[in-house]
């Protein structure tokens, strides 16, 4: 079986030019949490519950998919998302590479590896309970998903009151869920920084609980 690393080679370039070419459009972006609006993005996506912040990620490769745009995720640890849940949302997890690392340190490098690729609109970096991102790989991780166009989502473990991960986030986001009714959920973003749109926005979805949950 190839590794993902040799795949690709075979991604169709025109995938880069066609995410570039979206990213300048004229047209205003809404702000929601959406592809459009955080493409080229170094993104931070916290929350006190961990399913929320799966739930997100999942859905926003979920959207990327159905664009025909490979998408990635690198796990730190023993954090990662259950591939039963992830897969009855609708993601392929057959074209979801997933990258387990041993620790914050080789997760960031392996995150820096496949943004170097320019292969993928979005990639998921889990990372774990005790999250840090070094300033210079922060300013390397910033200017790679500006290059490639690329969201980069950090998914971190924290109060709203903690500090981002750094002063170049470009947005940030608290996860909340709140049952709705009879195995009905909401999963909210409440955006506390923004610097392309302001903060202060929130985004909302209704999803399902896994099976038996009710």
């Amino acid at each position: 079986m190839a590794s993902p690393a040799s795949k690709l080679a075979d991604l169709p370039p025109l995938i880069a030019e066609m995410r570039m070419a979206r990213g300048a459009s004229l047209i205003p972006v809404p702000r929601e949490w959406s592809l459009d609006l955080l493409a080229g993005r170094l993104v931070e996506l916290s929350s006190h519950h961990e399913t929320v912040s799966l739930t997100a990620a999942s859905h926003l490769v979920l959207k990327a998919q159905q664009r025909g745009e490979p998408c990635a995720w690198v796990a730190t640890g023993r954090s990662t998302f259950y591939p039963p849940d992830v897969s009855r949302l609708g993601v392929d997890l057959s074209s979801l590479p997933v990258v387990r690392a041993r620790d914050g340190l080789a997760a960031t490098r392996a995150t820096d590896h496949l943004l170097r690729s320019g292969a993928f609109s979005v990639v998921v970096f889990d990372m774990g309970p005790n999250p840090f991102l070094r300033p210079a790989m922060q300013t390397r991780l910033a200017g790679l998903a500006k290059k490639h166009h690329t969201t980069v989502l950090c998914l971190t473990h924290k109060s709203p009151q903690a500090p981002s991960l750094g002063s170049l986030i470009s947005i940030r986001g608290e996860g909340h869920i709140e049952r709705r009714g009879f195995n009905q959920f909401a999963w909210r973003i409440d955006v506390l920084k923004d610097k392309q749109h302001g903060p202060g926005w929130s985004h909302e979805e209704v999803c399902l609980g896994p099976e038996g949950l009710g």
